[in-house]
């Protein structure tokens, strides 16, 4: 599954509440929170996968780890950051790979070249 199906959104409230047994006004606490951004239609809210995983990482830092809503902001914040830098990474490591390439191919052909 690529990182573009995980943000379609997909799921009513009801649904996400009931898949993470957690309170519908506790979904709309965390929106209102700016903890997740659902998806809004001009009746419903829709969650996407990613948000469905989002709200399950929440709800494991505050009931199993105790950790209150400004820490998981924090972490929230630090996460994002993060991946960020993951992906600058993964890009700087892309493109270092793409010019140890061209230059082992430079090198080869005026190895056979001057043959």
């Amino acid at each position: 599954m690529n990182s573009e199906d995980k943000k379609q959104p997909l799921f009513m409230i009801s649904v996400v509440s009931r898949m993470l047994n957690v309170h519908p006004q506790t979904l709309r606490l965390y929106e209102r929170e700016g903890l997740i951004t659902p998806h809004r239609t001009k009746r419903a809210r829709l969650y996407s996968r990613e948000d469905v995983e989002k709200i399950a990482m929440i709800l494991r830092l505050t009931r199993e780890l105790g950790v209150n809503r400004s820490g998981v902001e924090i972490i929230l914040r630090l996460r994002r950051r993060l991946e960020a830098y993951q992906k600058e990474m993964e890009d700087m490591m892309k493109f270092l790979g793409e010019d140890i390439r061209s230059d082992f191919i430079e090198r080869f052909r005026r190895i056979f070249s001057e043959e």
